[in-house]
């Protein structure tokens, strides 16, 4: 089963391969990178902030010094999404008061990139807040979907997605809160992960409104939201995420045909357009035939309502910083601690789940790349198999793994026809907390039996 693609250009481990094996020197890769995007970037505008000299340097002092064994990106040259600080470009988060005031410093995941190897050649485009599933604000203008130019590639890590997707840079790093990672890599028909809460720090990826503030130190990272990488395979993933880990991840490697799975293409309150269930369940039979054993439902299931009313209030919060909502209220510290309860009550619903299940396989949106609208996705209306139902009703696909903290890895499954366009689709493959290595490794097998 094809997927769409754009490019065959090489991903993050075969460029720093080449480089390794004296192919090309760290210099020529980062500006074949910026040829790229020189030609590519004036339809598509995935780059928001350009960090050319600063990446040509950085690249001459890698050639000069060489390779060392704890450097699996050597060479690498990437971008990451612009709410990341990096040291002397802006971090707006698409308000233009910020865009002439440069961060101080590296965040920690850009820190541990550039120890990796990795050359950071830009910061890509984002919502304004980071709060929508297209990627246009007053400061950098509006990204396309390299598939289609009407189309959203998705957000809030939409610039990151279409910078992939159209060979522009083998990887980036986004985030994701309600489907920022995967919704973006969905729409654009590129590799995703959701990262296990936790797992990699997000220090250096602050509200530039409480960042720039004097004597500002992000004491913790907030609820809910992860840093994720987008890539153009499963091994860029993984290299990705052991690069941002806090600590070593353990693999199980059990064969994907030894796996018990879920599969769910139903839940309360929204249904599934025809473009995302065709392809699904085209993706679901080729699996199944694989000999991969795939249930349908489970009473192990949390509740899927219930858990989404709880994961939508958190997030509100979380996002607004606790600032009172529309309608005046606030929500109180008893109310918070509710919350709380509720997670652990879902976390511990999942651990349950999974004593008995490897992985769930569903879909990441209800829709395949949305049109271009002035309205955010989230304050507007997704066409649903020709019905108009609320945008903000896709999020329970996204809430489903970032309420309980699960990893979630998206691989690109085919294509379907939506508002009369052909368009990528992908499929979350989701496991208990911790195995991110996991659902990588058992999504490359999905991959390889989909698209060999």
């Amino acid at each position: 089963m094809a997927y769409p693609q754009l490019t065959r250009q090489p991903g993050a481990l075969a460029t720093s391969t080449a480089i390794r094996a004296g192919k090309m020197s760290v210099a020529e890769a980062v500006d074949a990178a910026i040829v790229r995007i020189e030609q590519l970037d004036s339809s598509i505008d995935a780059l928001a902030v350009p960090n050319f000299e600063a990446a040509y340097a950085e690249a001459r002092a890698l050639d000069a010094a060489g390779p060392r064994p704890d450097q699996p990106l050597f060479g690498v040259p990437m971008t990451i999404k612009e709410s990341f600080d990096v040291a002397g470009l802006p971090t707006t988060w698409g308000h233009p008061q910020y865009k002439d005031k440069p961060a101080p410093k590296d965040a920690l995941l850009v820190q541990r990139l550039k120890a990796a190897g990795a050359v950071i050649i830009g910061k890509t485009n984002v919502p304004v807040d980071l709060t929508d599933w297209q990627s246009f604000n007053p400061v950098y203008g509006r990204t396309n979907n390299p598939h289609n130019l009407e189309r959203s590639p998705g957000g809030s890590s939409g610039g990151s997605a279409a910078g992939v997707a159209s060979g522009m840079v083998p990887c980036d790093f986004g985030t994701d809160i309600g489907g920022s990672v995967r919704v973006p890599a969905h729409f654009c028909g590129v590799w995703g992960h959701k990262t296990t809460w936790g797992l990699i720090p997000k220090h250096g990826h602050d509200y530039p409104a409480m960042s720039r503030r004097e004597g500002f130190v992000a004491a913790a990272d907030g609820p809910l939201s992860i840093a994720g990488p987008l890539a153009r395979n499963a091994a860029d993933l993984a290299a990705l995420v052991e690069v941002g880990a806090e600590f070593p991840l353990r693999r199980r490697a059990k064969p994907l045909k030894d796996c018990r799975v879920l599969a769910i293409t139903e839940l309360p309150g929204v249904s599934l357009d025809a473009s995302v269930l065709a392809p699904t369940e085209a993706a679901l039979e080729a699996i199944a035939r694989a000999g991969v054993r795939i249930d349908r439902a489970s009473e192990l299931l949390p509740d899927q309502t219930l858990h989404y009313r709880s994961y939508l209030k958190m997030m509100n919060i979380t996002m607004s910083g606790g600032a009172p909502a529309p309608d005046g209220t606030r929500a109180t510290a008893s109310d918070w601690f509710a919350l709380m309860n509720a997670q652990a009550t879902c976390i511990a619903q999942w651990e349950a789940f999974f004593a008995e299940y490897d992985f769930v396989l569903a879909p990441p949106a209800p829709v395949l790349a949305v049109p271009h609208s002035d309205k955010a996705v989230f304050r507007g209306t997704i066409t649903i198999d020709g019905n108009d139902e609320p945008g903000s009703s896709g999020l329970i696909w996204s809430g489903m793994a970032t309420f309980p903290g699960l990893p979630s890895t998206i691989v690109p499954i085919g294509s379907g026809i939506y508002l009369g366009a052909e368009l990528p689709c992908g499929m979350q493959v989701i496991g208990p907390r911790w195995s991110d290595l996991d659902c990588i490794a058992a999504a490359e097998a999905i991959g390889q039996v989909l698209h060999s």
